[in-house]
């Protein structure tokens, strides 16, 4: 029953509460594209969507969103006023592509709950880089912080606003365009009852450019637009929104993001860069700012200030600037004005890169400028900031002039207007040594001058100072530095000031060298000469041209010129190519140097032929001196000459090669150049190698090779001990020989390789017998052993880390064959067996003639006997003992030494039967003689009488000096009637009988 009563009476409550409060209905039927959201934030309000049928409530919420395009009954109930207590929300979506928006305008449905505060909203999403302009239809905005009078509140934010908070703009002012950048959202808001219009802003899309910059202190930007150009703004992000205008100065700004309202702003708007320098100047390079809109046109300007006695000083010192006429261009389109002000303004003048002069010293105040137009490519330049000495003159400009021929034009200040009254200028000249130069005034206007004023030129040389007047003669082909000071005087302002424009020329002193160079005698030859001492005074010209590096072309005739070239300063190169067609057009050809001109004073460096053949052809080089060898570690080329030889493509090299080696012939299956270094030319005569065009080969290159046997060959890849070029492949076909076999060890050293794979094979040649095939993933042999010619294939990958190389050195061996050893120790055996039968049987026939030889002994005087003797049975009369075989002329002769001196000399020897002449024996003088019967000889009796028991007188001593020799005088026979027959002849023998002579035994001694 209780609870009852309690129900009862909550009911009644709420009854009561309903009747208290407000209650407003309202039918609404939001657009096609709407989001419509009522919503409160009162505890107690709410809002009820209605049923059609019975009119009751369906639901109640504090915040409704509503179907577009769909009719709602709405109502309101809440205790406070209803107007007052719900808050309207429309939204809107704008879809934005590169070229159009989508709705193209900002509706806003005015009709609906018009008595609420409504808020209207729209959600921009546009494409990347493209800014999205509002334009108002109708009036314009104010920018404002504070509540609009009228209840029309709009805001604006953007994802570019360096703020949160919203910008604010008011009915009524001059903005007429809104510039907004994805993501964006736009607000109207406006009060209960207010009206609004349907349409407000007109889309349109352009392409975004923005840059983000950043400026110092000291730095102002200026970005303005032509006014001829046509309509486009610049924009910054102040806050949530972006601020447009046609000018924008920019300073002490960190990343600042500046936007353009056109796609291309580069052609209506220029940059201005701003920078001040103060003295005291560090002394460090001022340089442009090369990244800063790189698209525009721009000018940057540097204001230089120091005290007012002063200078600042401006160096150039790598380029220089060449002075121009402010309406000239220069190369680069990089423009370079001078501005001094002390106190008066004086333009310096306007310069380009790439002149003479070096320094510019201005007073005061300055201001350099540099001018780039758009587009152009900002190549950094630097200048030197310094200060300077004190000085009463407006500006000192120092001028370095070049060397060689040239003129340097330069104007006074403020050309082709007046030059200040009362002021002076300076110019400071450099000449280079053994050169004259020429002041010449291409086009001068004297003023008026007041007070018997005059204007002067003063040239000052060392000590030396020369005062002229602009009419007088200008110094000609002098030489020095000097100093050139222009002092105005005071003029006559109403008539035409001073103005100058002069020129300095520069010319060689010295007489040059002529030679004229005619290269249509030898078809294919160029010539290159090059300065090589870039500070010498040296000057070479082609046709009157003055070049640092000349070329003559192959064909032509050149008239050259040299003054003041040494030969080490000059270097002559030649080079020859010879185009291959076919194997028709291109015979057997020898290599040999071409003939310089006589005239030409430097030698000839080098002598390079390019020869080039087609794909399908082969290039053979075989020396015409029998073999070449490489230049290689331990076998480098001690001769004279050698040739470098590279392939064309890349520069690919090769190697270096002389004569005199294993190397029988190189095939090379590319363009090749073949370069003979300068100091073995002079050195070589007549042809040194014979070039060949023979059918395609495989590989890269191909050597033919005959190993040496008595010292090790050594075979390297191309560019060895750098890489071998990628996918290059070569092989050497090694010839050797008889009984010879060949020992390999490699040195290699393998790549990574990223395609491919490297490859080393040894295969004989006769039976192509595969011996040795490695790649870079496999163990590294250091040895091996080939008993026959082989051929030897190295090729290459393309290498990801490191490179492949190798060198293989090959060394050569007998072959062991048994047989001819057994055979000739066999031999060696049976010659000595026979030899030593040989010897015993002679002295077997010694020991025998010996024992069955006998001797007989002459007497004077008595018998002849001989001792032990028993076999002498016959006389005198009936053997041949009175024959002689031979007999000593001294002892023939002897009768005539007993008148001499030498009888004197030797009594003992000349005591006996001394005869005239030789006579046949017939027999002793006494009687004859017994016939003596000697028994046979016993063992131990002596055949012959040793010699100092007999008393045969010894032979006469005889001089020393050869008896064969016209100087040979014998004391014995010179008072001899017999010396007059001396002859330079052999002693000879006499014989003394008729009878035949036995020829003396072998054995005899």
């Amino acid at each position: 029953m209780w609870l009852c009563r309690t129900c009862a009476l909550l009911a009644l409550l709420f009854l009561a509460v309903l009747d208290s409060s407000e209650s407003q209905k309202e039918v609404v039927r939001p657009d096609k594209g709407l989001n419509v959201t009522v919503s409160t934030e009162q505890p107690k309000c709410f809002v009820c969507i209605v049923s059609k049928v019975n009119s009751t409530q369906l639901s109640c919420h504090s915040s409704l969103s509503l179907v577009p395009e769909v009719e709602t009954t709405l109502e309101f109930s809440c205790p406070q006023p209803v107007e007052q207590s719900y808050t309207v929300t429309i939204a809107h979506s704008i879809e934005c592509t590169e070229n159009a928006c989508s709705p193209p305008t900002l509706q806003t449905q005015p009709s609906i709950l018009t008595n609420f505060a409504r808020i209207f909203t729209w959600n921009l999403n546009a494409a990347q880089d493209t800014v999205v302009r509002l334009s108002i239809i109708e009036g314009g905005l104010t920018d404002t912080s504070q509540p609009c009078s009228d209840g029309h509140q709009l805001s604006v934010s953007t994802s570019i606003a360096s703020s949160k908070a919203q910008t604010q703009y008011c009915r009524g002012g001059s903005v007429k365009s809104l510039y907004l950048i994805n993501p964006a959202v736009v607000s109207l808001q406006v009060k209960p009852k207010a009206q609004v219009v349907s349409e407000l802003f007109q889309t349109s899309v352009t392409q975004l450019k923005t840059e983000v910059i950043s400026v110092d202190s000291s730095t102002t930007m200026v970005l303005s637009r032509d006014p001829k150009e046509s309509v486009c703004e610049v924009c910054t992000a102040e806050g949530p929104t972006l601020t447009c205008s046609t000018e924008k100065t920019l300073n002490n700004v960190e990343k600042l993001s500046v936007v353009f309202s056109c796609p291309k702003p580069q052609e209506g708007f220029n940059v201005k860069i701003k920078k001040t320098i103060d003295a005291p100047f560090s002394g460090d390079p001022v340089q442009a700012e090369s990244s800063v809109f790189p698209e525009f046109n721009r000018t940057f300007e540097w204001y230089l200030k120091t005290n007012f006695t002063h200078t600042f000083q401006l160096d150039f010192p790598e380029q220089g600037l060449r002075q121009i006429s402010s309406e000239e261009t220069c190369p680069d389109e990089h423009k370079y004005s001078f501005i001094i002000y002390s106190p008066w303004r004086a333009n310096i003048g306007t310069f380009c890169r790439g002149g003479s002069v070096t320094t510019i010293q201005g007073r005061y105040k300055g201001c350099v400028s540099l001018k780039v137009p758009a587009n152009a490519k900002m190549d950094p330049f630097e200048f030197k900031l310094s200060r300077g000495p004190e000085t009463n003159m407006i500006a000192i400009v120092g001028v370095n002039l070049p060397r060689g021929v040239s003129d340097t034009t330069l104007v006074t200040a403020n050309f082709p207007r007046d030059f200040p009254d009362n002021m002076q200028m300076q110019w400071s000249f450099t000449v280079p040594g053994m050169h004259n130069y020429t002041v010449l005034f291409d086009h001068v206007t004297p003023p008026e001058c007041l007070n018997n004023g005059e204007v002067t030129v003063e040239y000052q040389a060392g000590a030396k100072t020369v005062t002229k007047a602009l009419k007088d003669p200008q110094p000609e082909h002098q030489q020095g530095n000097f100093n050139m000071v222009l002092t105005n005087c005071q003029t006559n302002t109403t008539l035409p000031g001073l103005t100058l424009n002069y020129s300095v020329s520069v010319v060689r002193s010295g007489r040059p060298v002529l030679c004229t160079v005619d290269l249509t005698k030898d078809p294919g030859v160029s010539l290159q000469i090059e300065n090589l001492n870039s500070d010498s005074y040296c000057e070479i010209s082609i046709n009157s041209e003055v070049k640092e590096k000349i070329n003559v072309a192959a064909g032509s005739i050149a008239k050259l010129s040299f003054l003041d070239c040494p030969n080490e300063d000059i270097r002559l190169t030649a080079k020859k190519v010879i185009d291959c067609k076919n194997t028709e057009s291109c015979p057997v050809t020898t290599l040999s140097v071409s003939t310089m001109e006589p005239c030409l004073p430097m030698p000839l460096n080098s002598f390079t032929w390019h020869l080039n053949i087609p794909e399908t052809k082969t290039w053979d080089l075989v020396s015409p001196k029998g073999s070449l060898r490489q230049s290689l570690p331990s076998q480098e080329c001690k001769e004279p000459f050698s040739l470098h030889l590279a392939e064309e493509e890349g520069s690919n090299f090769v190697g270096n090669f002389c004569f005199d080696g294993v190397i029988q012939k190189i095939q090379v299956h590319a363009n090749i150049s073949i370069t003979a270094p300068a100091q073995q030319l002079s050195r070589m005569t007549g042809s040194f190698l014979n070039i060949s065009v023979s059918e395609e080969i495989t590989e890269t290159i191909i050597y033919t090779v005959s190993p040496d046997t008595m010292s090790p060959t050594l075979l390297a890849t191309p560019n060895w001990p750098q890489g071998m070029k990628s996918y290059r492949t070569l092989s050497w076909i090694v010839t050797l020989p008889n009984q010879y076999k060949a020992q390999l060890n490699f040195n290699v050293t393998q790549p990574q390789c990223k395609e491919g794979h490297t490859g080393i094979d040894v295969r004989t040649i006769e039976n192509r017998e595969l011996k040795l095939s490695i790649s870079e993933n496999d163990p590294p042999v250091v040895e091996q052993l080939v008993g026959e010619s082989f051929y030897l294939n190295m090729s290459n990958c393309e290498p990801e880390t490191r490179q492949f190389s190798a060198l293989t050195t090959i060394n050569l061996q007998r072959k062991q064959n048994f047989l001819p050893i057994v055979l000739g120790i066999s031999g060696a055996i049976l010659f000595l067996l026979l030899v030593l039968a040989v010897v015993c049987i002679v002295t077997k026939k010694k020991k025998n003639q010996k024992r069955n030889r006998g001797s007989s002994i002459y007497m004077p005087k008595g018998n002849i006997f001989r001792p032990s003797d028993m076999h002498f049975t016959k006389t005198r009369s009936e053997n041949e003992s009175h024959v002689y075989d031979s007999i000593d002329e001294t002892m023939v002769y002897g009768h005539l030494l007993s008148n001499s001196s030498h009888g004197e000399a030797f009594p003992d020897q000349y005591n006996g039967i001394q005869t005239d002449t030789y006579r046949t024996f017939t027999g002793p003088a006494d009687g004859a003689l017994p016939v003596i019967k000697e028994p046979d000889p016993q063992p131990g009796d002596n055949t012959f009488m040793d010699p100092s028991e007999t008393f045969i007188p010894s032979r006469p001593r005889t001089p020393i000096n050869r008896q064969d020799s016209l100087g040979f005088q014998d004391r014995r026979m010179i008072d001899n009637e017999l010396y007059t027959f001396k002859t330079t002849g052999d002693i000879n023998t006499i014989r003394l009988s008729a009878a035949d002579m036995e020829p003396i035994p072998d054995d005899y001694l």
